[in-house]
């Protein structure tokens, strides 16, 4: 792992998630945040939590940190993630973008 510190956003992600904690995960993102999932859009709190709902917590995810990075942008980190479940399995990188300590755009696959 790089030495770029995880910001507290993305640990809150990955925390929630391995907590079970809906809340604690939408409240990780901005009003209108945007979420990418190959393709598959979700916009603000409410699209956060349908996609929560059916593909992250809905599903028992586990989320094992792997790698962090700086993005090729402003506020933007690479972070590599082993997932778990009884949905997705697998390692895959997920580009996070920050607004005010929040989690504003995630990007996965």
């Amino acid at each position: 792992m790089s030495d770029t510190q995880l910001p507290s956003a993305i640990r809150t992600f990955i925390d929630a998630t391995n907590d079970a904690d809906s809340e604690a995960f939408a409240a990780a993102f901005t009003a209108d945040a945007r979420l990418n999932d190959w393709g598959r859009e979700y916009h603000g709190r409410d699209g956060v939590r349908d996609w929560d709902r059916t593909d992250n917590i809905g599903v028992q995810s586990r989320f094992e940190l792997l790698g962090l990075r700086p993005g090729d942008d402003p506020d933007t980190y690479v972070v590599t993630l082993r997932v778990s479940g009884n949905g997705y399995n697998g390692t895959g990188p997920m580009v996070f973008r920050l607004s005010d300590g929040l989690i504003a755009d995630l990007r996965i696959g």
